[in-house]
């Protein structure tokens, strides 16, 4: 498995496997256990996915060392604030049947993020937590929380593919060494990414699909994607882009796509709100 190194020092693998979506009843367990057959060693799940045992059953029935496996997972709005943010880590922790979480995320940018960051931080040192990150943070965001902050995020995930590449923001967390990770890689799926008449033209000079030409572009501008799908057929595709490089021409064409828009602008307040009653992960 290839590795990308964290400003921590720590390693994580160059691509992860997403269970965004996937139901906790059976179908998540066996997406995750091809996913880790395949050879998958990075699974990103959240307390708000609500699939968090399913994972961590998949991972325990794999047979594989724990420390072989990297799993992230993500704080969900209802548990922010310091005190919830301790309770929110707890949950995770048991409802994936771990010792220790290899990366844990913020989920959202909204309400008492820098309470629930300093739990965060608190879990780094009592090791229940290896490395500490945010996700959907834009530039905003993060210049009012970083200087609240004692361990800089590693990463920061976001919507990222190429049709909407976040280069002012990547170009704002490379000083601070942020890893961009990306959700969305294939822009779920989009007809007007994955019949884009430029990545046929890569894909068929290759001899790869849409998909992995994406991928692969994804892993040289050293974002780290985490495609997530059920079926086996692309489970397997979309892990089978380490076999080949884009040359510069190409990686150039990819950058062109650039369109600046994504599905949702996370800098509009009121989502938040609309967050917290579409996911109500307890009571």
């Amino acid at each position: 498995m290839h590795k990308v190194r964290l400003n921590n020092g720590t390693m994580i693998p160059a691509i992860g496997f997403g269970v965004f979506l996937i139901p906790d009843d059976g179908t998540c367990e066996k997406a995750v256990g091809c996913a880790l057959e395949t050879g998958y060693r990075f699974i990103d799940t959240a307390a708000a996915y609500m699939n968090e045992a399913g994972v961590g059953r998949a991972v325990r029935a794999s047979g594989l060392p724990r420390e072989e496996i990297y799993i992230t997972s993500k704080l969900w709005l209802q548990d922010y604030g310091y005190d919830a943010a301790k309770k929110g880590i707890e949950n995770s922790l048991r409802n994936l049947g771990l010792d220790y979480i290899d990366l844990y995320l913020l989920h959202q940018p909204y309400f008492d993020t820098a309470g629930a960051w300093k739990a965060l931080e608190e879990a780094v040192d009592e090791g229940l937590i290896q490395s500490i990150g945010v996700s959907n943070h834009t530039v905003g965001f993060l210049e009012k929380l970083m200087p609240r902050m004692n361990i800089l995020p590693a990463v920061n995930q976001m919507e990222c593919n190429p049709l909407f590449q976040q280069k002012e923001l990547r170009k704002y967390l490379k000083p601070h060494d942020i890893r961009m990770q990306a959700w969305y890689p294939l822009g779920h799926g989009s007809s007007a990414l994955m019949q884009n008449e430029v990545l046929k033209g890569i894909a068929e000079k290759y001899g790869k699909t849409v998909s992995q030409i994406i991928l692969r572009w994804h892993v040289e501008e050293g974002i780290i994607p985490v495609p997530k799908s059920v079926s086996v057929q692309h489970i397997r595709e979309n892990f089978d882009i380490f076999d080949f490089s884009l040359d510069e021409n190409d990686l150039q064409a990819v950058r062109s796509l650039d369109t600046g828009r994504g599905s949702h602008n996370p800098d509009d307040m009121s989502y938040g709100e609309k967050l917290l009653k579409a996911y109500r992960i307890h009571d």
